[in-house]
């Protein structure tokens, strides 16, 4: 075997499934599934912990990661999905310093392009990254992934839009109701992680715009703002009852929307970074980042 394929079928050492979950797995799913479901179980890795408590500095070369809010250790006891609204490919690392600088070990949604590449996709899979495969049949496994994840206490970070945001004035679009159903299936508190900045570092467009954003990045070092909310409120919400869904994801949209307006102050008509590569072909929840007094 050469060296570039060895790279290729690469991976970190699993923890072994238990047994009262091997019988979620089917002779038809994907091979990653199994795996994805022992990880999800087991305590953080500690190479993650570890990444994150020595390495969490190279976020800041880009810019100048800035956390407001706070989450209280009673919560953080327990399991949690984070919403975050999002803005661009460089975000997932900084909402990942931001929250483990508030205490959170998170488990980040994840496209299974990303997990699918080499070294890694490996590597954050064994963080507890959950495999989204957007658009296609497999998409459920995320959510099994993920309430076994929640129910023995992860800390899982969703973006309830499903992919960068595309208003155009980068105001949350009201986004999908999964994370909505999820939250009123398990009872798990729903916190809102809104942020900005973080769009500057990295451009929408796959080409050679990233590298030149990204240096840009290096010598301004724009400032990288995320701000932990308060617990969505759900409780007079209910699980199957018609329209609760879809009015648990205009709150989630609601409270990231109210957690953005601060860090985004000068900017509310729209971003000062003009990305021209960013299609702009949505419609945000709540245009101008204005939400109605009658959303709880």
């Amino acid at each position: 075997m050469t060296l570039g394929e060895r790279l290729r079928s690469w991976r970190p050492g699993t923890p072994p499934l238990p047994e009262d979950l091997a019988a979620l797995v089917r002779p038809d799913d994907p091979e990653w599934f199994a795996r994805e479901l022992a990880i999800a179980v087991a305590p953080p890795w500690w190479f993650w912990r570890f990444v994150l408590r020595r390495f969490s500095w190279l976020v800041s070369i880009f810019g100048r990661v800035e956390v407001t809010g706070s989450i209280p250790e009673e919560l953080r006891r327990g399991p949690l999905l984070l919403a975050a609204n999002h803005i661009g490919d460089f975000d997932p690392f900084v909402v990942a310093v931001a929250l483990h600088r508030v205490g959170v070990m998170p488990r980040i949604m994840a496209t299974g392009g990303i997990i699918s590449a080499p070294v890694a996709g490996p590597l954050l899979e064994r963080t507890g990254a959950i495999r989204v495969e957007r658009g296609t049949e497999l998409a459920r496994h995320a959510v099994r992934v993920t309430e076994v994840a929640l129910v023995h206490g992860g800390h899982v970070v969703a973006y309830p839009e499903g992919r960068v945001g595309l208003a155009p004035d980068f105001w949350p679009e009201r986004g999908r109701t999964g994370m909505a159903r999820l939250a009123l299936g398990l009872r798990v508190p729903v916190i809102p992680v809104s942020q900005w900045g973080a769009h500057e570092v990295l451009q929408y467009g796959n080409d050679r715009g990233k590298l030149r954003t990204l240096l840009r990045a290096l010598v301004r070092r724009p400032r990288l703002r995320v701000h932990v909310g308060p617990p969505v409120h759900f409780d007079d919400l209910q699980m199957g009852r018609v329209g609760d869904a879809n009015r648990a994801r205009m709150r989630i949209a609601a409270a990231l929307t109210r957690g953005l307006r601060p860090l985004r102050a000068g900017e509310l008509d729209g971003p000062a970074f003009v990305d021209p590569t960013r299609p702009t072909t949505a419609v945000a929840a709540f245009p101008g980042g204005v939400v109605p007094e009658d959303i709880p």
